[in-house]
């Protein structure tokens, strides 16, 4: 899918997987093996924020959208992120020990070296997805349950997650295969054909209870209203908001997973770089945006830095880029393996 040019010649390549879904449940456009098996991780985060406000925490907590961006969020830990957190958890009376995440250092460069003279350079509110446990932590503790082991698939709030993952799959997501995550909750995995249908009955809300149509749209308005908290400043993510005027949404997943969605058409993408290398991602995004005809020649321009961004040498000198292989993208968006039509369709 991508190639890594280094002068006159292509030093490295990425294979990937892609797939394209309506709400209806069905896969329009594909590009490799979609049945392959993976983990989205933290590309589920928006589904696993959607018990924050269908359970009422939100509402009784006081929260804002920036809560709801935060829990969705990759963040780099950047001061905007660390203090957000830093204030959600004095809204719940705890500290950051009651994150199960881990301590972390900043993503972001400026905060570290903060971070490090401060002489704190690990916390647990830099985490990446410290935002996301907050979440957890606010369920369970206006539901009454426990907030020690909200990281046990067992535990109650883990099972909100799980009701509103089968939906969205429809089928029973406790079926599926778990691992750990890197933040130490439970990771699904599913595949990329069916993380693609999620995506776009997401993006359609397309689920029974009104109830959890209005928090699946709450939690659509704040990732579009506030993608630097979902990522950081300047991200990929901020950029592709703000080139389509909110109207593309993008998540990204460790391991080269990405995926993205098309509120008003009811689009959900899903692509998974295979070897795991984050640099590909979002060219492929791009050329697979741009194949769909969902990106016209305006926005294309506006993100054509994130589409080739360029190889530096250790002065800062441009010596290649990094772009989707033209060839990879080619082929009609409706062709595409008839495995992952019936992947789809099974659950």
């Amino acid at each position: 899918m991508v190639e890594v040019w280094r002068g006159p010649l292509v030093e490295s390549a990425h294979a990937g997987v892609a797939a394209v879904a309506n709400a209806q449940g069905e896969i329009i456009a594909g590009w490799g093996d979609t049945a392959l098996v993976t983990y989205p991780r933290s590309a589920l985060k928006p589904v696993q924020a959607i018990a924050l406000v269908e359970s009422g925490a939100y509402r009784d907590d006081g929260l804002t959208p920036r809560h709801l961006a935060i829990a969705c969020a990759s963040h780099r830990g950047e001061p905007v992120h660390s203090t957000l957190v830093t204030e959600w958890l004095d809204v719940l009376g705890l500290d950051q020990e009651a994150l199960v995440c881990g301590e972390d250092r900043p993503a972001d460069e400026a905060a570290a070296a903060a971070a490090l003279i401060a002489g704190r350079p690990r916390q647990r509110i830099f985490h990446n997805c410290s935002g996301k446990h907050c979440g957890f932590l606010a369920v369970a503790q206006h539901e009454g349950w426990s907030l020690h082991d909200y990281d046990r698939l067992q535990h109650p709030a883990q099972q909100r997650y799980l009701d509103a993952l089968s939906e969205l799959t429809g089928a029973d997501a406790s079926a599926l295969p778990f691992g750990v995550d890197g933040c130490a909750l439970p990771a699904a995995a599913l595949p990329v054909a069916t993380m693609a249908v999620l995506m776009a009955r997401f993006a359609d809300a397309r689920v029974a209870s009104p109830r959890r149509r209005a928090a699946i749209v709450a939690i659509q308005e704040a990732m579009r209203a506030h993608p630097h908290l979902l990522s950081g400043t300047d991200q990929p993510a901020v950029m592709l908001v703000r080139a389509t005027r909110g109207r593309i949404i993008m998540k990204t997943g460790a391991e080269g997973f990405l995926c993205a969605f098309v509120p008003r058409q009811g689009l959900g993408l899903a692509l998974k770089i295979t070897d795991g290398e984050a640099r590909a991602r979002v060219p492929a995004l791009l050329a697979l945006l741009s194949a769909l005809g969902l990106l016209d020649a305006s926005e294309a321009q506006a993100l054509a830095a994130l589409a080739e961004p360029p190889v530096l040498n250790s002065t800062g000198a441009v010596v290649g880029r990094i772009r989707a292989n033209a060839m990879a993208f080619s082929a009609p968006p409706g062709r595409h393996d008839d495995s992952a039509r019936g992947a789809a369709h099974e659950r």
